[in-house]
């Protein structure tokens, strides 16, 4: 699913695993809207993602989560 946002981005709903996450996804955890500010590459694929709000999540090479990632349109 994908939707214009103010300022010209496209929003955009997409399944994310450790090899496909980025900086600034916005993934729903608990019922609360975190956003990736750091990722660091782990052993074996994995990767540790470091939310704005400070919290940790390891995502494992098969983990796939669903996020939503703005997209710039020039």
């Amino acid at each position: 699913m994908s939707a214009w946002a103010p300022g010209g981005a496209l929003v955009s709903s997409i399944e994310i695993t450790a090899a496909t996450v980025q900086r600034g996804d916005v993934i729903q955890l608990g019922g609360h809207a975190c956003r990736v500010g750091d990722l660091f590459q782990l052993p074996q694929g994995a990767k540790q993602l470091v939310f704005e709000s400070g919290e940790l999540l390891t995502m494992h090479a098969r983990t796939r989560l669903v996020a939503v990632r703005m997209l710039r349109r020039r």
